[in-house]
């Protein structure tokens, strides 16, 4: 037997554990500031943030008009986008991280603040993007959030080894 066909074999008999992924990608644009950060980003600052999401699957749709995919990639693009937009060209501030003043200043301006419960960071977010598209019945396997070109955090809930 020829190593080809070897690793023929060994890819056909290990098939089952293998699994499809789709990914896409949508952007938005916010500010945000690190409360009690010692550095630039205690301060308000913007980015352009990549939001990338992978989904995965053992199995294809085996009926039907989506016969052969994961999900239509048009409903994975619609929920990402959907989710990327909510939080564009607003800021993003961890609850309680201004004075009620400052928050009510903002707000009669009429400017766009989202609250969350957690520190703004790359990190978290992706948690939160993750659990959030979790929520909506994807089947996600990793959110990457970008605050930068070559700057990025990754989540997926795989057991931590320690």
């Amino acid at each position: 037997m020829t190593n080809g066909m070897r690793l023929l074999r060994q890819a056909h008999f290990y098939w089952s554990d293998c699994l499809y992924y789709l990914e896409t990608e949508a952007f938005f644009d916010s500010a945000h500031f690190l409360a009690g950060y010692n550095g630039k980003c205690a301060n308000i600052h913007g980015h352009r943030w990549k939001l990338s999401v992978r989904v995965q699957s053992e199995a294809l749709i085996a009926e039907g008009e989506k016969r052969g995919m994961i999900i239509d990639f048009s409903d994975l693009k619609q929920a990402v986008r959907t989710l990327a937009d909510s939080y564009d060209h607003a800021l993003i501030i961890e609850q309680s991280s201004l004075r009620a003043e400052t928050l009510n200043a903002l707000n009669a301006e009429g400017f766009r603040v989202i609250e969350v419960a957690f520190r703004p960071t790359a990190e978290n977010f992706a948690k939160h993007f993750y659990q959030l598209l979790s929520e909506t019945g994807l089947p996600v396997r990793s959110v990457t959030v970008y605050e930068t070109p070559q700057n990025c955090a990754c989540y997926e809930e795989e057991p931590c080894s320690r």
